[in-house]
């Protein structure tokens, strides 16, 4: 009962009372058996260091109850009470005996216990272990009062400014010296490089072989520089006991991230050795596909029924699925590629591209459509809604048009896959595309004198064939006037406003010439006589038969022209 009291009374005692009583009540053969079924678990107890200034003067262990970092941190606190009080000798630090261990006071002060357990963790007798741990802190603190006497500080700092200018010199000079073995090296040796070739094979140019020499010489310079920033970092941290711990650590903090690299990358080479031959033979393959689709292209190779059209496209589908294969060989064979993260990273990306990228893909799809409809090609003259453009280019997503007026057009693949699209291009070759236009003329004029005027001036017309030969269309006899519709041949769609401005000029000058007016009709009344054409009238010139001496032919005897539309 007394026991318990006094564990509850005094807590600084906790630790020690609780290990001292254990000992204390147990029976000997009993203390034997936990000592003998408990030194695996001492073994793995947890401790924490004791550090001050950046040095750690000892470890201590703690229990349940009292973890050893809240130990650790207690002692230190102490410590660094008793070394910032200069009233207290550092020779005063000394061992006090207790029932329960070992304890370190200085000027009556406790600093800490050493109890039999702490022993057992070193393995040394606990009163030996106690005498060590008292110089660890009479020396630290002897050192921690020392360190931050001006007589110290000034020098040090002296010290740490001529590092910090001698390093900046240094680097200065080792940049002028670098920049003169640069030119002294490209004078003497940059012309007596020459190609790396097998044959007539050009392997590495010259200029790749100096450009490869430069990048090593700067990163040679930037590596010593490092090492010259580093090595002066520590020095000056060190100098200094707030700054101590940090360049104490300093090395740990640099080295330790590129010691675990070392070691993630000697783990995985036999991956990356596998991962680097998988990415040149996917290289050599993809290139190898290239160059074939390319001389299918071209006509050096033909495939039969496969257009050469088609090789551009072919050959976008084929590379996708080579790097698709490839990357589904190289996954378990990433370093990482099994790790939870890895896989969340993957399912977070295909999440992003499967929300975000259907437009895409929708274009993807329509561009490769595209190409094998053979909808268009570069160069033809289409019109796609109320845009009548030559197509330049044909990408994946997107169609590129040039408009007459040297503008550019942008065409989402799948706007095109949806509208209707005229291709004036693909049989002007063949026989020539249609230009046509419309005059509304009023029925008093003869029909066989107005389409004589138009097919007189599409005859005019530079650009227009003859044949096959013009025709004229009535297309419609309309309330006021008939609407002829003149039809030419042309095998230059991209002249095609140019040979319209022109038909339209000859088409007035001949209508002029005849003393014939172009309708632009509105109704106002009846006119006093009906709008007919004498029959004597009806091959008015320049109308075949105007001239005959047998007179004006019967309209049963006019043949009429086939035409096939």
């Amino acid at each position: 009962m007394l026991c318990s009291m006094i564990v509850l009374r005094s807590h600084r005692n906790t630790f020690y009372l609780a290990f001292g009583l254990a000992a204390w009540h147990a029976p000997a053969s009993a203390q034997e058996t936990v000592s003998q079924s408990a030194a695996p678990a001492e073994s793995e107890q947890p401790t924490a260091p004791v550090v001050l200034d950046g040095v750690t003067l000892f470890r201590v262990r703690g229990f349940s109850a009292f973890p050893a970092e809240n130990r650790a941190a207690g002692i230190i606190d102490r410590i660094t009470a008793l070394a910032t009080d200069q009233t207290i000798p550092a020779d005063s630090i000394v061992l006090r005996e207790t029932q329960l261990g070992s304890e370190v006071v200085a000027g009556g002060q406790r600093l800490f216990g050493v109890v039999d357990a702490d022993a057992q963790l070193e393995g040394v007798p606990r009163q030996v272990l106690a005498d060590t741990y008292r110089n660890r802190v009479a020396e630290a603190v002897q050192r921690y009062r020392h360190d931050r006497q001006g007589t110290v500080l000034w020098p040090d700092a002296a010290r740490a400014l001529g590092a910090i200018l001698a390093l900046v010199l240094g680097l200065w000079l080792a940049r002028r010296a670098l920049r003169l073995v640069r030119v002294t090296l490209g004078q003497r040796y940059r012309h007596r490089l020459r190609h790396v070739q097998v044959g007539t094979v050009e392997i590495v140019r010259a200029e790749h072989l100096w450009q490869g020499l430069e990048r090593a010489i700067s990163i040679a310079a930037w590596l010593a520089a490092l090492v010259a920033a580093y090595i002066t970092l520590n020095y000056v941290l060190l100098l200094f006991p707030w700054t101590r711990a940090l360049g104490n650590s300093l090395s740990a903090i640099l080295l330790e991230p590129l010691a675990t690299i070392g070691k993630g990358i000697l783990r995985y080479i036999p991956d990356l050795v596998f991962l680097v031959i998988l990415a040149l033979i996917t290289r050599y393959v993809l290139k190898l596909v290239r160059l074939f689709f390319s001389r299918v292209s071209s006509g050096i190779i033909t495939l039969s029924a496969f257009e050469p059209g088609w090789a551009r496209p072919t050959d976008r589908i084929v590379r996708v699925l080579v790097i698709a294969f490839a990357l589904i060989v190289a996954y378990p064979h990433i370093p990482g590629s099994g790790t939870d993260a890895f896989k969340g990273v993957s399912i977070l990306f295909g999440l992003l591209f499967s929300i975000g990228s259907p437009s895409v893909i929708s274009n993807m799809v329509a561009g490769q459509s595209l190409a094998y409809r053979r909808t268009f090609k570069v160069g033809d003259r289409i019109r796609v809604g109320q845009h009548i453009c030559d197509v330049a280019q044909m990408r994946l997503l997107t169609t590129y048009l040039r408009t007459p007026k040297n503008e550019v057009v942008v065409i989402p693949n799948q706007l095109i896959i949806n509208t209707e699209v005229v291709n004036y291009s693909t049989l002007a070759g063949q026989g020539g595309v249609i230009l046509h236009s419309t005059v509304g003329i009023g029925y008093e004029t003869p029909w066989r004198q107005v389409e004589a005027m138009l097919l007189e001036a599409a005859a005019r017309t530079t650009g227009l064939q003859a044949e096959p030969r013009p025709f004229v269309l009535q297309k419609t006899l309309g309330t006021f006037a008939v609407d002829y519709e003149i039809n030419a041949y042309c095998d230059n769609p991209q002249a095609m406003f140019l040979l319209y401005t022109a038909l339209h000029r000859n088409i007035l000058d001949v209508f002029n010439e005849h003393d014939v007016q172009i309708m632009t009709p509105a109704y106002e009344g009846d006119p006093a006589a009906p709008k007919v054409v004498p029959r004597e009238q009806w091959y008015a010139a320049p109308a075949d038969g105007a001239s005959s001496s047998n007179g004006p032919k019967k309209a049963d005897e006019v043949v009429p022209r086939v035409v096939t539309l």
